[in-house]
């Protein structure tokens, strides 16, 4: 029987990923360490930042700087640029990881999914032909094949050349 080792979900499933006096989202709003909390991109009243616990290689999230937890709580230009962030992140994927789909969208509350419901965020999540495979299927696992610090490198390389993050 083959064993695939992912230690790093431990604290996952443990409950101990993120945990902090607040808000981590807000920590990484109000961070200059952009590569400590994973962001990859800002713009005026949003960031990108990569999830911790991927999916797939390269998901990512468009997050408002604000900390609300409604889409009826946003403001016009911060719905906007959730969209516009959105379609960047689609184009860097495509660009980065020759991606042949994605899946973007919110968990909005704990039935819906959220594991942060308190803070508005925007999933997007690069597909690929034939991705769907067994582990997904019938073990609720998914296989992982670059490292996030890997992955971090390349995309943010991707926001700097659009001028998203700094040199």
């Amino acid at each position: 029987m083959e064993r695939l080792w992912a230690p790093w979900r431990m604290k996952y499933i443990l409950g101990e990923a993120g945990r902090s006096e607040g808000c981590v989202f807000c920590e990484a709003a109000h961070t200059t360490d952009d590569a400590a909390h994973l962001v990859v991109g800002r713009m005026s009243c949003t960031m990108t930042i990569m999830n911790l616990f991927p999916y797939t290689n390269g998901h990512m999230m468009v997050i408002p700087y604000r900390h609300v937890s409604g889409l009826s709580d946003l403001t016009s230009e911060e719905r906007l640029e959730i969209m516009e962030g959105a379609a960047t992140a689609v184009d860097v994927l495509r660009e980065t990881f020759r991606c042949d789909g994605n899946n973007l969208g919110f968990n909005l509350g704990r039935p819906a999914g959220a594991g942060i419901d308190a803070h508005l965020h925007m999933h997007v999540v690069p597909r690929w032909n034939g991705d769907t495979n067994y582990m997904a299927v019938l073990d609720d696992t998914r296989v992982i094949s670059e490292a996030l610090e890997e992955t971090y490198r390349r995309l943010r390389a991707a926001y700097r050349e659009r001028g998203l993050a700094p040199a």
